[in-house]
């Protein structure tokens, strides 16, 4: 299992977010079997970015996926937070298959 930090930004983290970070997040683990767990770190920041630059309900998802010898971003707005977070991890399954393909 990836070790998870969640952080959250102007928002109050409540278990049901918690469970869907986790959920989404850590089933990129299943694209990591070859690589040590120990050695893999995701950090999750999600919330509200400052109220002045946008207008209406905007929400973000921040995922930094530390791996041996490289680190991994992806980033995403969006007016659901939950959808905000499919995106980042969509985004992350990606750069993980090419961070593999390069690595064998």
């Amino acid at each position: 299992m990836l070790i998870q930090i969640v952080e959250s930004k102007n928002i109050k983290l409540n278990d049901a977010l918690v469970v869907w970070v986790e959920k989404k997040i850590g089933g990129l683990d299943k694209f990591l079997k070859k690589i040590d767990p120990a050695v893999i770190e995701a950090r999750v920041e999600i919330g509200k970015p400052s109220r002045h630059h946008h207008k209406g309900p905007v929400w973000y998802a921040e995922v930094n996926l530390k791996l041996p010898g490289k680190l991994l971003r992806a980033t995403d707005t969006n007016k659901d937070l939950r959808t905000a977070i499919n995106q980042v991890k969509d985004e992350l399954q990606v750069q993980i298959k090419k961070y593999l393909e390069k690595k064998s």
